[in-house]
C-alpha cells in the first residue's frame, strides 16, 4: 500500500496487480497488448490506489499539447484575479513551464472552492495545481486524484507542500525600523480575516508593540488600494495621534498614502508609511515606499516546478524578506 502522504506511482499499480511495469503502463494509457486478467487486475489496482498519470509525464512522452497548469487563485470574488500579485505569479509560473509541452491558466476559486477543484481534478489534462491563497477547509478537500500534483503559494498541509515568503521576518524588520524613527504610535492595515498567511505579518506586529509596551491599533484591509485611501481617514478618526502606518501590501500602503494627502497629512513629516512586497510602482511613488521584499518570481517558480516535476519536496520552503528603505517611512 502507499503512504496517505504521497500519491501511487506506476511502479505501485504494478506491484500491487502484479505485472510488469511496461504492462501497466501500456493498459493505463491504453495502448498495445495486455491480457484481459491483467488488464482487469490494473484497472481495479487504479481503482484501489488511487493512482492517477502524471500529464507532464505523458506530454513529454506523445509530445501533444493541451496539458496545463493551473494557477488557482481563492477569493470573495473573482476580483481577486485582478491583483498585480497574481500577475507576477502566473508569469513566473509561465517561465517555469516554459522548457515543458505546458500552458498555464488562471482560475478563480470561491473560499468555499471544493466543488471547482473536484472539477479541475477530472480534467485529464490538468498536470498538477498551483493554489494561491489557500485556507484550510479548501486544503483539507483537495481530491485524491490531485495528491502529488498540488503545491501551495501560502498555508499548506500534510499533502499539500507550502512555499511562501517569511513574511513575519519581513513584516517585523517593518516595524522594528519605524520604531528605531521615533515612531511610536503605529497603526497597521492588515489582509483579510480569512487568509490565515496574512495573519503571521499581524502577529509579528503585535509582539514588537506589545514588547515595546505600545498600543495596538488594527484596521482591517483586504491588499486593495481603495481599502487603504478609506483606512487611512477611519485610523485617523480612531487614532489622530498616529505617527506610522504599516500596510500589510503595498497596493494597501499607496491608497493609504493617498487617503492621508487628501486630508492635508504630510508623509512622512506627519505620519510614515510602509508596505510590505516591493512592488514596481513602490519605488515610483510620491514620495518612495518604504516596504519589504517579496520574491513572488522564485516563490511561485518553485512552486511550479515541484509540481511539473512530481517529485517529493519538504513540507515548507519559506523565502526571506529584506526591508527595503525609502523616504516614506
Amino acid at each position: 500500500m502507499t503512504s496517505p502522504h504521497r500519491p501511487a506511482t506506476l511502479d505501485d499499480v504494478a506491484r500491487l496487480a502484479d505485472v510488469s511495469r511496461s504492462t501497466a503502463s501500456r493498459v493505463v494509457a491504453g495502448s498495445g497488448f495486455a491480457s484481459p486478467a491483467a488488464r482487469d487486475r490494473v484497472l481495479a489496482a487504479v481503482n484501489r490506489l488511487g493512482y492517477v498519470p502524471n500529464a507532464t509525464a505523458r506530454a513529454l512522452v506523445r509530445g501533444g499539447g493541451g496539458v496545463r497548469l493551473v494557477v488557482a487563485v481563492s477569493g470573495v470574488t473573482a476580483a481577486v484575479l485582478d491583483d498585480p500579485y497574481v500577475d507576477r505569479v502566473v508569469g513566473a509560473a509561465a517561465r517555469a513551464c516554459a522548457s515543458y509541452p505546458v500552458g498555464v491558466v488562471l482560475h478563480w476559486l470561491p473560499l468555499h472552492g471544493s466543488a471547482a477543484l473536484a472539477r479541475i481534478a477530472q480534467d485529464r489534462g490538468v498536470a498538477g495545481v498551483v493554489l494561491v491563497n489557500a485556507t484550510e477547509p479548501l486544503l483539507d478537500s483537495i481530491p485524491p486524484g490531485l495528491r502529488g500534483r498540488v503545491a501551495s503559494i501560502g498555508i499548506g498541509s500534510p499533502t499539500v507542500p507550502s512555499f511562501d515568503v517569511d513574511n513575519a521576518s519581513g513584516a517585523g524588520q517593518v516595524v522594528r525600523h519605524l520604531y528605531a524613527a521615533g515612531r511610536r504610535r503605529i497603526a497597521m492595515v492588515t489582509g483579510p480575516r480569512w487568509l490565515s498567511c496574512a495573519g503571521r505579518a499581524v502577529g509579528a506586529y503585535r509582539r514588537i508593540m506589545r514588547e515595546a509596551g505600545l498600543p495596538v491599533r488594527l484596521v482591517p484591509g483586504d491588499f486593495t488600494a481603495g481599502r487603504g485611501r478609506a483606512a487611512a481617514g477611519e485610523l485617523l478618526a480612531r487614532w489622530p495621534d498616529t505617527d506610522a502606518v504599516f500596510a500589510v501590501s503595498d497596493l494597501t500602503a499607496l491608497g493609504v498614502i493617498a487617503g492621508l494627502g487628501e486630508t492635508g497629512v504630510r508623509v512622512p513629516a506627519d505620519i510614515a508609511v510602509a508596505g510590505f512586497d516591493d512592488i514596481p510602482q513602490a519605488a515610483l511613488n510620491t514620495p518612495a515606499l518604504t516596504t519589504a521584499s517579496h520574491p513572488v518570481g522564485p516563490i511561485a517558480a518553485a512552486a511550479a516546478t515541484a509540481v511539473l516535476h512530481g517529485r517529493p519536496v519538504p513540507p515548507v520552503t519559506s523565502f526571506p524578506s529584506a526591508l527595503v528603505r525609502r523616504t516614506s517611512a
